[in-house]
């Protein structure tokens, strides 16, 4: 039982020696890679600006014809709903015309004379 114990311990530490190996490994690297990522930056930069510009004119061209749409799905989705409740706003319209059609009570006013 305790060599199982010893070997879990060996592979933990073999791992967190390999994690740290790794690690040390991605810091050089990032330190060695760190002036071209840079300098790449820097040639990528105006191919951004022009993304961000077209981007934005394909937005104002097709951001009409996407709102045109919203509204069309928008009144679809009302009418699927509210079209299966007809029945049951026509029960309840019946319902408040007999109920309204009934004459109420009125209260009889008591004038006092002096």
């Amino acid at each position: 039982m305790i060599e199982l114990a010893l070997l879990a311990v060996a592979a933990v530490a073999v791992i967190a020696i390999g994690m740290l190996a790794l690690a040390v490994l991605k810091v050089v690297l990032w330190a060695v890679l760190l002036p071209i990522r840079l300098l790449l930056g820097i040639l990528v930069l105006p191919f951004l600006l022009l993304k961000a510009l077209f981007s934005g004119l394909m937005l104002l061209v097709a951001g009409p014809v996407l709102l045109i749409g919203l509204v069309a799905g928008l009144v679809a989705l009302s009418a699927a709903v509210l079209v299966p409740l007809l029945p049951v706003l026509l029960i309840a319209f019946v319902f408040w015309l007999v109920l309204r059609s009934r004459t109420a009570p009125t209260a009889i006013a008591v004038s006092r004379t002096n």
